[in-house]
């Protein structure tokens, strides 16, 4: 198993996730030709892509998903919740396919969990997945974590976390009032110390690969996010990283140590 990101932030985006000749796209928050730019900086071409799953509406998540599926014939997975609010833009898709929250299902060789979170959207999930030996496990915009939320990260391999704002640093933006209460809320974003206290809550005994993702540009830098997880982990893994708005992260592959 292998992912890569095209892209995290309020701007945009897509995580691939790669098991066998399955590759599936999560979200797909950019414009067509910046999707498909940023795919060939990956070494794939679009129709390398067989599936398009997505945990929310939201535009940085969702906007280009309509277009890019309808251009290359990819089929759109998503939750109820979230087809009633993408219906309009669904005429035409070569396949648009339901999944329960809290049900997995496979497409090709991959096993998705998808699993529901709290943030401020109609049926918003999250996802680990599996290739029967490794677990890589996706956790960005939710407001807190829960029991279940946890039960389904622990004991992942590679594990994207997101890591939204620093609490000081919100506080004191030029943000309005109401759009810090909402990043800052239960139904918002996850900061620093929230991400790290979620962290030290897991198993991380076969943790490979921690990514930060989901970073503000305004409210957040990668040293404060990596310093909160850092002091969680202490020996921290090789694969360490933050992903960023431009280019995501390059590839990581999940193997036998």
């Amino acid at each position: 198993m292998r992912f890569a990101s095209l892209g995290s932030g309020s701007e945009g985006n897509a995580l691939v996730v790669e098991v066998g000749a399955t590759r599936v796209m999560v979200d797909c928050g950019f414009g067509l030709r910046e999707t498909v730019r940023r795919l060939a900086c990956k070494g794939l071409m679009p129709d390398a892509i067989d599936a398009i799953v997505i945990t929310h509406e939201h535009g940085d998540h969702i906007g280009g998903a309509a277009v890019f599926a309808r251009k290359y014939g990819i089929p759109v997975w998503l939750t109820r919740g979230t087809l009633t609010v993408f219906r309009n833009q669904c005429d035409k898709l070569p396949a648009v396919r339901e999944f329960d929250s809290h049900t997995a299902f496979a497409i090709g060789d991959i096993e998705i969990h998808p699993f529901p979170v709290p943030h401020d959207a109609r049926e918003p999930v999250q996802f680990v997945f599996s290739d029967g030996a490794y677990r890589l496990g996706l956790l960005t915009d939710v407001g807190a974590t829960t029991p279940h939320i946890e039960a389904m990260l622990t004991r992942c391999d590679g594990l994207v976390l997101e890591c939204n704002h620093d609490a000081s640093l919100l506080q004191g933006s030029a943000y309005p009032p109401g759009l810090k209460r909402r990043i800052a809320g239960q139904f918002g974003h996850l900061d620093n110390h929230a991400a790290a206290h979620l962290l030290s809550r897991l198993d991380n005994s076969r943790l490979q690969h921690l990514i930060a993702a989901h970073l503000s540009k305004h409210n957040n830098t990668p040293q404060l996010a990596l310093q909160a997880l850092a002091a969680v982990l202490g020996n921290m893994p090789d694969g360490f990283a933050h992903a960023t708005q431009e280019d995501g992260f390059d590839w990581r592959e999940l193997r036998v140590r």
